[in-house]
């Protein structure tokens, strides 16, 4: 059973949060790489992280984004207290803020499964599964990733988790960003991965109180335990 670290690196800027998956990348690719050609016996255990966090507000853009999808413009940005980066994941502009679970996971996926579709399917199922234990039924829409509330008559489907992967030789960073008490206002800043005739939502305006966000991590970290059938390491807090 392969083991996962996880570090909880509490309320963090971005761009920190991105040197340290890079500096997280580099070794599991490092040790990847260095058991290649080594016998059987010789290779080096592969060490797994899941990294979750809460990002001062930012929005940032994907690889295949569209820069027209972010309503403000340098003087708004730091009017408003958001920062911007363009980066290399997959998918459109979305946000990160307070409220927010970000997670991060840096898993060599050779060690578990090489289906990148597969992957993105635990990620959205992990916060189903999470918020299913709060009477929320969470689905996906075909063509659109993440995690969603079906609309009715009266609201639009709602995203509630957007997720966003970028993979080298088979292992992944970036990862998902789950609203539970987030502040949704910054969304009306941007056009969120580039979709118009949808929205977005929390834990918090679904439920209509301000939810446990230690308990909701907690629940999250075990059904990431369970769908892919790992061992967490000991945790480590920075």
């Amino acid at each position: 059973m392969e083991k996962v670290i996880y570090q909880d690196l509490g309320r963090i800027s971005y761009k920190d949060a991105w040197d340290y998956q890079q500096v997280k990348l580099k070794e599991v690719i490092d040790r990847k790489l260095g058991n290649r050609d080594l016998p059987e016996e010789e290779k080096v255990k592969q060490q797994h992280y899941l990294l979750f966090c809460e990002h001062n507000p930012v929005y940032t853009l994907g690889r295949n984004g569209d820069f027209s999808n972010l309503l403000l413009n340098k003087k708004g940005l730091e009017q408003h207290g958001i920062e911007y980066f363009e980066i290399n994941r997959g998918g459109d502009i979305t946000y990160h803020g307070l409220g927010q679970i970000v997670g991060y996971p840096i898993f060599d996926m050779a060690c578990f499964f090489t289906d990148i579709h597969k992957y993105v399917r635990y990620l959205e199922e992990a916060i189903i599964r999470t918020i299913a234990e709060y009477d929320l039924e969470g689905h996906r829409i075909k063509g659109s990733t993440g995690v969603w509330l079906l609309g009715d008559e009266t609201r639009p489907p709602r995203k509630i988790c957007a997720i966003g992967i970028h993979l080298s030789r088979w292992v992944t960073m970036h990862g998902f960003a789950f609203n539970v008490n987030t502040n949704l206002e910054h969304f009306n800043y941007i056009i969120p991965c580039g979709i118009t005739d949808k929205a977005v939502t929390s834990m918090h305006l679904e439920l209509g109180y301000k939810v446990d966000y230690e308990e909701v991590k907690d629940k999250v970290k075990k059904h990431f335990k369970e769908l892919f059938e790992f061992e967490f390491a000991e945790a480590i807090t920075l």
